[in-house]
């Protein structure tokens, strides 16, 4: 993969490219996002099972949805960082001369890696609280950090996807 089309080239220019090699293969956040995506329709048409012949539900269902919904998001942006396809304002990132292109291909990688690594750092506070004050969770009462530990290792990865893509664009600006 490349940096984005030429100006007026047509979206699905950027969407054929072949994808960049990565040194942790991107196929982990593929397989992950597989296997959110199957827990929630398990469990989901488990619940809806119970609840159709029972008239009654799976407690737990809901709290364990809502986290896997939050888990799902975060694997997605990673997989949008490290495939370069997170948002950006079209008309200035790819507007100007190539090296202005890279230029902000790199700022906007670096600032991913910088919110991430802030978002890293401080939800590790987060589950310091939650495991030290012995919060638990308003559904099913486990431990709240069993939920919150996934926060700061998704972020920091996130963040390290982000530094990857900051070094491929700067490789590719030697090139």
């Amino acid at each position: 993969m490349s940096l984005p089309p030429e100006p007026g080239a047509t979206p699905d220019a950027a969407i054929s490219l072949p994808e960049e090699t990565t040194r942790v293969p991107l196929a982990l956040e593929d397989w992950a996002t597989v296997i959110v995506m199957a827990l929630l329709a398990l469990i989901t048409f488990a619940n809806v099972l119970v609840r159709y012949f029972t008239n009654s539900s799976f407690a737990w269902t809901e709290e364990f949805s809502v986290f896997l919904m939050i888990v799902l998001a975060l694997v997605g942006g990673s997989a949008a960082v490290a495939r370069d396809r997170h948002i950006r304002i079209e008309y200035f990132a790819e507007a100007g001369s190539m090296a202005r292109r890279r230029g902000l291909a790199r700022f906007g990688a670096l600032m991913v890696a910088l919110l991430f690594g802030v978002l890293t750092v401080t939800s590790v506070r987060m589950v310091w609280d939650d495991f030290r004050f012995g919060e638990t969770s308003p559904g099913i009462g486990v431990p709240q950090w069993w939920y919150s530990i996934w926060l700061p290792l998704i972020a920091f990865g996130i963040t390290l996807r982000a530094l990857g893509l900051f070094v491929r664009r700067g490789k590719q600006a030697a090139e």
